[in-house]
């Protein structure tokens, strides 16, 4: 049986394209950043705006919280990465970090470290406490590098997407891929680790309009999930249920059993194509950066029958 969808809300206002989401970990907080320029720190209770700043002329595709520093991090089209105190907007630094358009930035979740992936082909690490000292730099894609994502279970490794479409699997301590995975027929947009139990997966989404679950110790493509009609830009997978979240230049946020793989809801809000999405763990919301907007959606289940219902909540997203 299908799962069942509730929806209690519906309060969305447009914005400036958004390129990324995050969540920080103990704030009521979603930063976005936007096609723009700009970056925002949005209250999801109060529903107001926080902060917004301009970062760069050009997009900022990438924007993460450094809790521990109580720092956002950015990268954006002019190739430079800045860094700033989000309570008294100070920056505390800015490089150029690439010879091309930055198009993610990740947080190390224990040392000093972010990674950035770029046009360039390249994924450079950054250490801040050696005043942002680039300790190594990572080669072997053949495109434009789209996604990074550190493993939640070794955090000495991390993924990465790109438009080769490949997904590879680095140490931090070499600049060689450990190893390839090959099975997209078009470009690679976006890559996340997520847990089965003790067991490690990736999810990755593709311009060829699927995502794909890998058992990355097995180095095997696992399940294709299809359903979309345009790229696979953003995927995730829900941070305490067993739900795997995909999201399209269609439209459409299609919500999947991690179990069975089984489309059980698909999402459409209007907001053009979705670009982003942002959560963090034992929590159940979930948020999204479209072409228009961004709308933070509330995932609770039920099980009755044999069948998990699941109640989505929507909360406003005010224009930046």
């Amino acid at each position: 049986m299908a799962a069942v969808l509730d929806i209690e809300k519906e309060l969305v206002q447009q914005s400036e394209r958004v390129k990324s989401v995050d969540l920080h970990p103990k704030e009521p907080w979603i930063l976005a950043s936007l096609y723009s320029g700009t970056v925002c720190i949005w209250n999801y209770h109060s529903q107001e705006l926080v902060k917004s700043f301009k970062v760069a002329e050009s997009p900022v595709r990438s924007a993460k919280f450094i809790a521990c520093k109580q720092w956002v991090v950015t990268g954006a089209d002019d190739k430079f990465i800045r860094v700033f105190n989000y309570n008294t907007m100070e920056k505390i630094a800015e490089f150029e970090a690439h010879t091309d358009f930055i198009r993610s930035v990740a947080v190390h979740p224990t040392l000093p470290y972010v990674l950035s992936a770029s046009d360039d082909m390249l994924i450079k690490l950054w250490d801040w406490e050696k005043g942002w000292e680039c300790t190594q730099t990572f080669q072997g894609h053949a495109h434009y590098v789209m996604q990074v994502a550190f493993s939640p279970k070794d955090v000495n490794t991390f993924a990465s997407a790109s438009l080769d479409g490949t997904i590879k699997v680095w140490n931090l301590s070499s600049p060689a891929p450990d190893f390839t995975l090959d099975g997209h027929s078009k470009g690679v947009n976006c890559i996340d680790y997520f847990m089965r139990g003790s067991k490690p997966y990736l999810i990755s989404g593709s311009d060829d309009h699927t995502a794909k679950v890998w058992d990355y110790e097995a180095k095997s493509c696992v399940q294709t999930l299809e359903g979309h009609t345009n790229n696979v830009s953003a995927v995730c997978v829900h941070p305490e249920l067993p739900l795997i979240i995909t999201g399209s230049e269609d439209g459409n946020v299609h919500i999947w059993d991690g179990a069975t793989y089984r489309l059980e809801n698909t999402l459409s809000y209007g907001l053009e194509r979705v670009w982003a999405f942002g959560f963090m763990k034992e929590s159940n919301r979930v948020v999204i950066g479209y072409d228009k907007g961004t709308i933070m959606i509330k995932v609770l289940s039920s099980h009755s029958g044999g069948s998990m219902g699941i109640r989505v909540e929507e909360e406003e997203k005010k224009e930046c």
